[in-house]
């Protein structure tokens, strides 16, 4: 995601997945932790736009490997998502995403080619080689 595509609308572009069997992550009883630097984000994407409460977290069938995320402001919580509230940032899960998402940690990476949204997930079973889609 460039700093251009953040004018958009209701939606983010995709959020790239990684599969974390060789690092331990710490078992949590949030379905989702943010990192410092994915508070961060959140929290900038959303200082102009008070009419939104927060991002939603869902789930889409797409990709050669079956499962993408994927990332959009919401201005109100549904009945069925689940809520993470971190260091006053809020994140919502719809009820489709919820259980692929158990014990992920999300995180904000920048580097000179991108910046993008990483779902670091033990969950995944196989993904693509370009880490947008997944299989659990």
């Amino acid at each position: 995601m460039n700093s251009n595509s953040i004018n958009m609308s209701a939606s983010l572009v995709r959020a790239t997945v990684r599969a974390v069997n060789k690092r331990k992550l710490f078992p949590t009883r949030a379905a989702l932790t943010l990192t410092p630097a994915a508070v961060s984000k959140i929290r900038l994407l959303l200082q102009d736009k008070p009419e939104y409460i927060g991002l939603k977290v869902g789930v889409r069938t797409r990709g050669c490997n079956g499962l993408t995320y994927t990332l959009e402001y919401t201005k109100e919580k549904e009945k069925s998502d689940e809520e993470v509230l971190q260091d006053g940032v809020r994140v919502f899960i719809e009820k489709k995403a919820q259980l692929t998402l158990l014990g992920t940690e999300m995180d904000f990476v920048e580097s000179k080619l991108s910046s993008e949204f990483i779902f670091n997930n033990p969950n995944i079973k196989g993904m693509c080689g370009c880490g947008e889609s997944f299989n659990i």
